[in-house]
């Protein structure tokens, strides 16, 4: 759906069919990168995530997540970092450094994805573990940069937060003036489970947003563009605000407003399960870097927000049901769960129900459980409604589970390609019908 057209914007290459290398270097163990300069102290402690870069698998081999930056062509731009932040001599050439890296690095994962980057190796394009990799690879080496200037803990967390937000495409969000099209906002998440289930997971509601980043879709009422951001599976990083931050400056842009917004997932195998219901209560599991959070969803500060337990999906449910069949069935979730005693939430054995829940009720869980996915629907929803908003469509889609290369000791193979892609492509059938 999108072609390309040398120095057209984005947008416009989208939307024109509808309308007629610097060595890489090692982490933790962070080498120059080609400056001949080694500024980059190893004994700063990275986090879980970052550390997971010297994981292989249980038969050894190579490091992983080294490893699928290499496959992909991505150690250009890891090494490039590394040797920009060696040569950045002022704050302003760092804050520069993270920002123009963060951004080229999504880009050049969406670029990829999409087919625009078949120079950049050999990996499948629907592969997402590049970028996850890839990014963790940049934030270990800030990290432990050591600058030729001070650099205050506080200003270090600034650059972390500008790549980081830059990577994620949380900076690449603006849809156009006018109503030439229809706007769609949809969010997506990193690869988890790394320690069960092992670091070569791969995440297809990360896949799908690097599909649908940018394009413009067909739909029955015209075309929709699409833009995406991709969410970490940190606790932290929700309480800070990143999915108020990402659907609540978009919506509260009322020229460039967008018409549906819906959050993706990971959920059960073998269906994909439209949420009929968020609920206000997060369940502990922990997260990417280990920690874990128990009780009701925090609010963000600066943003409108009621106090509500549940928020029902205003997506186009019955719609997207009826949209073109793909290889997985598509349910509407109606289970929605609370605790059994109002007056002490978190104790006592969830009751869940079909039904509607009642005044006074206390969530206990959303239709999609009580981790980040249902936060992320509950979050964003959430401030769609305090900014008044409520019936604007938006809620929550869960794709079947993606599994694993057969082999213990494969990255990737042609069967886990081959649903990775269905369940993708699936994605965008249904982004079609939701928009």
């Amino acid at each position: 759906m999108v072609t390309t057209g040398g120095l057209v914007p984005r947008y416009w290459r989208a939307l024109l069919p509808v309308l007629v290398a610097t060595p890489m270097f090692a982490a933790p163990g962070l080498a120059s990168a080609g400056t001949g300069t080694d500024c980059f102290d190893r004994n700063v402690p990275l986090t879980v995530e970052e550390q997971r870069l010297t994981a292989t698998l249980p038969a050894g081999g190579p490091a992983v997540g080294p490893e699928l930056i290499r496959l992909a062509g991505f150690d250009t731009l890891t090494g490039g970092f590394a040797g920009k932040l060696c040569g950045s001599t002022t704050p302003r050439r760092a804050e520069r450094a993270a920002a123009e890296a963060g951004t080229r690095l999504w880009r050049t994962a969406v670029d990829r994805a999409q087919g625009r980057r078949p120079d950049l190796g050999t990996l499948d394009r629907y592969d997402d573990r590049p970028l996850y990799w890839a990014r963790l690879r940049m934030s270990a080496a800030l990290r432990q940069w050591k600058p030729s200037f001070p650099l205050s803990p506080a200003a270090r967390e600034r650059l972390l937060t500008t790549f980081d937000r830059g990577s994620r495409g949380l900076d690449d969000v603006r849809f156009p003036l006018g109503h030439l099209t229809r706007r769609v906002l949809v969010s997506g998440f990193d690869p988890f489970q790394l320690d069960g289930a092992g670091v070569r997971i791969s995440n297809p509601a990360g896949v799908s947003a690097l599909q649908l980043d940018g394009q413009v879709l067909r739909t029955p009422d015209g075309p929709a563009l699409v833009h995406t951001v991709t969410f970490p599976v940190v606790w932290s990083y929700f309480d800070k605000g990143i999915v108020e931050s990402a659907f609540g400056s978009a919506l509260r842009d009322r020229a460039r407003r967008p018409d549906v917004i819906m959050t993706v997932s990971q959920g059960r195998p073998g269906q994909f399960d439209i949420e009929r219901w968020a609920g206000n209560w997060r369940g502990g599991s922990p997260d990417n870097n280990r920690a874990s959070s128990t009780g009701p969803v925090p609010p963000a500060a600066g943003w409108p927000q009621p106090d509500v337990q549940f928020i029902e999906t205003t997506l186009p449910h019955e719609r997207m049901r009826a949209a073109p069949p793909g290889a997985y069935p598509v349910k509407f979730n109606r289970q929605f769960c609370v605790w059994p005693d109002a007056a002490h939430p978190g104790t006592g054995k969830p009751v869940c129900r079909e039904d509607e829940p009642r005044p006074g009720e206390i969530a206990a869980s959303g239709g999609g459980g009580t981790y980040l996915s249902n936060e992320s629907m509950f979050r964003s929803n959430r401030v769609r409604l305090g900014l008044g908003l409520p019936e604007l469509p938006g809620g929550h889609l869960h794709t079947p589970v993606l599994g694993q290369p057969t082999a213990p000791t494969a990255l990737t193979d042609p069967d886990f390609e081959s649903r990775r892609r269905a369940i993708a492509d699936q994605v965008v059938t249904l982004t079609t019908a939701a928009g």
